[in-house]
């Protein structure tokens, strides 16, 4: 009888103290290393690059060495046909003409791949729901800068980017059943395969 009431106590105390305190939910944040520290500023950059102008030592100049400047790759010609023929039925024939030469090339030919951004993940909500399972609620926000520059010759011929200048996402997860909830998927789950389905 003692037992069952200090665990009441522990949860009515946990409800309590906790139901509005999202400060002590989980953060995450995960940065890829680089000179920008935005979207907009790594964009200004690339945007300065261009083909069949731009030489090695300029790109040094824009931040785009990956001998300084954090998680920029080096990708030989083979790199670049993986990426631009990933199979059959994609040809030489489809592909830019600058692109084309600078393969022929082989051992000339180098491209420089830059993947970088940053993603913070919170949660928020009830913090009580949130610890025992019950319900979550996260926010991921961030930006992702990805660009693709082919060297031929020391000299800059083709070059492309992607990215999301703003990543705002929401996740939303309900438990009726909270901790039992995984536990009862566990237990249904082992039961099929002791079953042999």
């Amino acid at each position: 009888m003692a037992i069952k009431l200090i665990l009441m106590l522990v949860i009515t105390l946990s409800l309590l103290g906790l139901s509005g305190c999202s400060s002590v939910l989980p953060h995450d944040e995960v940065t890829i290393e680089s000179q920008w520290e935005t979207f907009d500023a790594v964009k200004k950059s690339y945007d300065e690059i261009l083909p069949n102008e731009t030489t090695i030592e300029e790109l040094s100049h824009l931040g785009f060495n990956p001998y300084k400047t954090a998680n920029i790759q080096i990708l030989s010609y083979l790199d670049i046909i993986a990426r631009f023929i990933p199979n059959a039925s994609i040809t030489k024939e489809d592909l830019d003409p600058h692109l084309v030469i600078c393969i022929a090339e082989k051992v000339k030919c180098v491209a420089y791949e830059i993947n970088i951004g940053t993603t913070d993940t919170d949660r928020y909500g009830n913090a009580f729901l949130d610890m025992f399972a019950f319900k979550r609620q996260t926010k991921v926000t961030g930006w992702h800068f990805k660009s693709l520059l082919i060297i031929h010759n020391d000299k800059v011929v083709y070059k492309l980017w992607s990215g999301s200048p703003r990543i705002d996402k929401y996740y939303y997860s309900d438990h009726p059943l909270g901790p039992l909830q995984d536990s009862s998927s566990n237990l249904k789950s082992a039961t099929t395969k002791a079953a042999g389905f």
